[in-house]
């Protein structure tokens, strides 16, 4: 029996055919959305470590404060980033800074990273002791 299509069997499976062709396209869109996420997501955290580390260092005393600092920055991070980071304090003038400097993953989180850092940074007037 012939279909609409003039042959046996007709265009039966073109679908799967099409679909097979673009697989390819599909998945390197969802590996580049995903990257993306990462970077996006390693920006987040970065900038979220640094406030948190600069508001534990404006809180503790001057020579407790690089200690608090690091400890701070590095407590609300992921354990794939956390390996990674570098927490930095600085204070003068009456300010306080935080620079967290973080390594962005390459499609999973805990493996290689990309061959560049993500910073965050953040800054607090320095409490004054009573």
């Amino acid at each position: 029996m012939l279909n609409g299509a003039g042959g046996p069997g007709g265009d039966r499976g073109q679908v799967t055919v099409e679909f097979l062709g673009m697989l390819p396209a599909i998945l390197a869109t969802l590996v580049v959305l995903w990257q993306l996420v990462l970077v996006g997501y390693t920006f987040t955290l970065a900038g979220n470590a640094a406030d948190e580390a600069v508001r534990a260092a404006t809180a503790a005393d001057r020579g407790a404060r690089q200690g608090a600092c690091q400890d701070a920055g590095r407590d609300k991070l992921p354990g794939a980033w956390e390996g990674g980071a570098d927490v930095r304090c600085a204070t003068g003038g009456g300010y306080v800074t935080a620079d967290v400097r973080l390594t962005v993953p390459i499609l999973f989180p805990g493996t290689i990273g990309f061959p560049f850092d993500v910073t965050g940074h953040a800054g607090a007037v320095e409490e004054e002791d009573d």
